[in-house]
């Protein structure tokens, strides 16, 4: 038995849920299609998705990601991984389920530092699935991979806080469900620079939230929408503010643990679909007389793609399993490693499947070029590359500090 053997419920997770791509997802893919082109709006929330819902709610495919039993299943980050890569092979899958981002780590949040009012009015709708949420913490006037820089304000005025600024890329803001917003400010630029920062909550019809635009990504329109949203003298509560406040960056480490590696796994996902598809399409096409597939160069890509996805996918179940037994912070590197490798290995395999699909690879008759997009994008959320190099690099050298 290996370390990453399969525990008796997450096989059993692992083939209802198989079972239900097959028998669902797969087949809704192209209805999914339909109905958002006949809609005519790219924030349209399509039949189709509500339907899926229903079913995985039916078969019990509900809140796999959520640790806490009683929300979910209760499983470990281990348990949970392998159901991520199968839900990742699909762009409807997560939300089928109720395992999208950002509601996974909004849920999270309101789980861990939401009073009893927030759960009742947010939480239990966005476990239902009935509501979506948006996190809002990126800036479009700062580079916002260093929280320090946030400059969104949040000034206290008796009971209420006021905030003022500007912040994109909120995903899920433009869901024709979403209801409510986590957003991060600042509250005391003079405090320690990890003290400056807190979280609150806000429903996205507040007075005095605007969504400027949703910001296309590659050329794509997301369904769920990546907002642009501005913020003038909105009036929040205290008592809507999580945890506390100064808490808003530590609440920030514990969202983003959890929801990299949620991110990984969806990419191996995307990557073995890829690769599934650069075999099928390798073999059913012919150039100069014989199968693509004869031609050394595309065997090399098909061997290489199976054993990037073979490192990656180790890789990540070792942070998941570090995750489990000895925490979140224990693992920053492993954690920090997966972000950078992941995205990056499956925009690979991706990028060959394209190539031996050609012209046809970057069209919207396949789902190569949207999952490329993504996978490039993914670069960048929660947190560049560089930003994970470096925390993984200064783990490395500390090391060696600590022996001279």
């Amino acid at each position: 038995m290996s370390l990453f053997d399969l525990s008796d419920r997450a096989k059993k997770y692992s083939e209802e849920l198989l079972d239900f791509m097959d028998a669902h997802v797969y087949p809704a893919e192209s209805v999914y299609d339909v109905q958002m082109r006949e809609s005519g709006d790219p924030h349209f929330q399509p039949p189709i998705v509500e339907e899926l819902k229903a079913e995985a709610k039916r078969r019990g495919l509900w809140n796999l990601f959520h640790p806490h039993p009683g929300r979910g299943p209760g499983l470990t980050n281990l348990e949970y991984a392998p159901l991520a890569e199968i839900m990742g092979r699909s762009h409807l899958a997560s939300e089928a389920c109720n395992c999208n981002a950002p509601d996974t780590g909004n849920m999270e949040v309101l789980e861990l530092f939401g009073t009893e009012e927030h759960k009742e009015k947010y939480l239990k709708p966005l476990l239902d699935g009935t509501m979506a949420s948006a996190f809002a913490m990126t800036e479009p006037r700062v580079a916002s991979s260093d929280a320090t820089n946030i400059e969104l304000s949040m000034v206290r005025d008796g009971e209420d806080y006021v905030l003022n600024g500007r912040k994109w890329f909120a995903t899920n803001a433009l869901h024709k469900n979403c209801r409510v917003m986590i957003v991060m400010g600042k509250t005391d630029p003079t405090a320690a620079p990890h003290r400056q920062q807190t979280m609150m909550v806000v429903p996205i019809d507040a007075p005095g939230v605007t969504i400027i635009r949703g910001l296309p990504v590659f050329g794509f329109q997301e369904r769920e929408g990546h907002a642009e949203i501005d913020f003038a003298d909105v009036r929040v509560p205290v008592t809507d503010v999580l945890k506390g406040e100064g808490e808003g960056f530590a609440i920030s480490q514990a969202r983003l643990g959890p929801g990299r590696i949620h991110h990984c796994m969806r990419s191996i996902g995307m990557a073995e679909r890829a690769l599934e598809m650069m075999c099928k399409r390798a073999q059913a096409r012919v150039t100069f007389g014989k199968p693509v597939a004869e031609n050394a160069n595309i065997q090399d890509w098909i061997a290489e793609s199976r054993i990037d996805i073979e490192m990656i996918r180790l890789l990540t179940l070792k942070a998941a399993y570090l995750m489990d037994t000895v925490g979140n912070k224990a693992s920053r590197t492993e954690i920090a490693a997966i972000k950078v490798a992941a995205p990056n290995i499956a925009l690979k395999v991706v990028d060959r499947a394209i190539q031996v699909h050609g012209a046809g690879g970057v069209t919207d008759d396949f789902p190569l070029a949207a999952a490329w997009a993504h996978l490039r994008t993914l670069r960048l959320a929660d947190g560049p590359d560089e930003v994970h190099k470096r925390a993984i690099a200064r783990q490395e050298l500390n090391k060696y500090r600590e022996c001279n």
